[in-house]
């Protein structure tokens, strides 16, 4: 029996543009240099933002991704979240009905708060989701001087 999909005319055109952007983006003289560096970002990985007392959260949902394929950098204040997600070929025989979910190349970048220390940076990866910690700067309290009057 044939289950009915309701049609999303909105899903069907991010399809077509996630599909058409490797050609928009390939480099028309074919150097193959600039078309390695200017790699193309395939999909984004859903996060949520969070701020606490002393810190900033940053979750991202990364699943079937080792942490060692997750590359974080900090440069001119801005976090950068980025990595590959890889389709499996390992198994002979398989077909496909339905594949939704997103891979290849991705990257997430952030501006970080004025107040947050880029010094103060941890990450860590627990079940499919990279949790990043971003600590808040200690603000200099206000010295109090007391002032004897004549």
């Amino acid at each position: 029996m044939a289950s009915l999909l309701r049609w999303d005319p909105v899903k069907e055109f991010d399809d077509l543009a996630r599909r058409f952007t490797p050609f928009i983006l390939r480099p028309i003289d074919g150097r193959t240099e600039e078309r390695q560096a200017k790699r193309a970002v395939e999909w984004s990985p859903d996060v949520d933002i969070s701020e606490e007392e002393g810190a900033y959260v940053i979750k991202a949902e990364l699943p079937e991704i080792k942490k060692e394929d997750v590359k974080l950098v900090v440069e001119n204040n801005v976090l950068s979240l980025s990595g590959e997600r890889v389709r499996s070929t390992d198994k002979s025989g398989v077909r496909y009905h339905r594949v939704e979910r997103e891979y290849g190349a991705f990257l997430r970048s952030f501006t970080l708060p004025e107040d947050a220390d880029s010094k103060k940076i941890s990450a860590t990866m627990k079940d499919g989701v990279l949790t990043v910690r971003i600590e808040k700067r200690a603000e200099a309290k206000p010295l109090a001087v007391e002032i004897s009057v004549d």
